[in-house]
């Protein structure tokens, strides 16, 4: 059996490594191009600081009741994109509400993030019958039928209010604290929108009745 033999500073690197790609620093910030250690080094002092002053929480529900859905790196956007691929970091978050975060996607017209609920893996269709991607990205009108004058779901949430009730909240950290609302720890990792444990992956409705009949 062969053994492979690293020194320190190869260690190190494939930390560092692992740090890069495992963790979401950097995510898809370099465009495919693996940042340099001077770079990485330059980036990492920038954006972490960056990212625990300015991290912006993401979330589906109805406006003064429960988060229905809170949004992680890789829940798609109505444009069919990712969260992460949306504008997340900022130096200066904007003062204009609500907060808008577009797609960085080439030639995608999306200007702000929006959930779209699903059922199973199949999107819900609008009350015109038709689905998300038949419905352009900026203004969300149907494409197929002249009388859609925007993407609504007749579908219910599993909290009992009907999908049009629900919107989605880009957030600060003390914007989320004034309504009440878990805002864990202030992490480095990219896109992280409104996880902040295993819990936040349970849909709002579920987890309340996990603490009303626990295990």
């Amino acid at each position: 059996m062969n053994r492979i033999s690293l020194d320190k500073s190869a260690l190190k690197a494939i930390d560092e490594y692992l740090e890069y790609r495992s963790l979401r620093i950097v995510a898809d910030d370099d465009g495919g191009e693996l940042l340099t250690m001077q770079e990485y080094a330059a980036y990492r002092s920038k954006i972490v600081p960056q990212r625990a002053k300015n991290r912006l929480y993401v979330s589906f529900g109805v406006p003064g009741a429960l988060d229905c859905k809170l949004i992680g790196p890789e829940t798609q956007c109505f444009c069919t994109h990712r969260y992460k691929q949306h504008k997340v970091d900022f130096e200066e978050v904007p003062s204009e509400r609500p907060l808008r975060l577009p797609c960085r996607v080439r030639g995608c017209r999306c200007s702000a993030y929006r959930y779209i609920p699903q059922i199973g893996s199949n999107h819900v269709r609008c009350k015109c019958k038709h689905l998300p991607q038949d419905h352009s990205e900026d203004d969300h009108i149907c494409q197929k039928c002249g009388s859609c004058s925007g993407f609504q779901s007749t579908l219910t949430c599993g909290c009992g209010q009907p999908s049009s009730a629900h919107q989605t909240l880009v957030e600060t950290k003390s914007e989320r604290e004034a309504r009440g609302k878990p805002v864990g720890k202030d992490v480095p990792y990219a896109a992280m929108g409104g996880l902040t444990g295993f819990s936040s992956l349970v849909d709002g409705y579920l987890s309340l009745e996990l603490l009303k009949n626990p295990f």
